[in-house]
């Protein structure tokens, strides 16, 4: 049995699909996490280095990900 998966690799890149999955994971979680950091700027309690790193985070998913 195949399962679907949501994920869409950008062009040219090329990973084992278990490997995709597993990178799959860190993506959502990534995503997850700028969720809530945009939600703790809104209320000035997020310290602007984890936003940098989530958004490097995010920008490395991008080069591996279509969104």
């Amino acid at each position: 049995m195949t399962e679907k998966t949501n994920w869409k690799l950008q062009p040219g890149v090329n990973l084992a699909p278990e490997v995709v999955d597993e990178v799959a994971k860190v993506a959502c979680a990534l995503k997850s996490l700028s969720a809530y950091t945009t939600f703790a700027m809104e209320r000035e309690d997020c310290p602007e280095d984890l936003r940098k790193i989530v958004d490097d985070g995010l920008e490395a998913m991008a080069r591996i990900f279509q969104w």
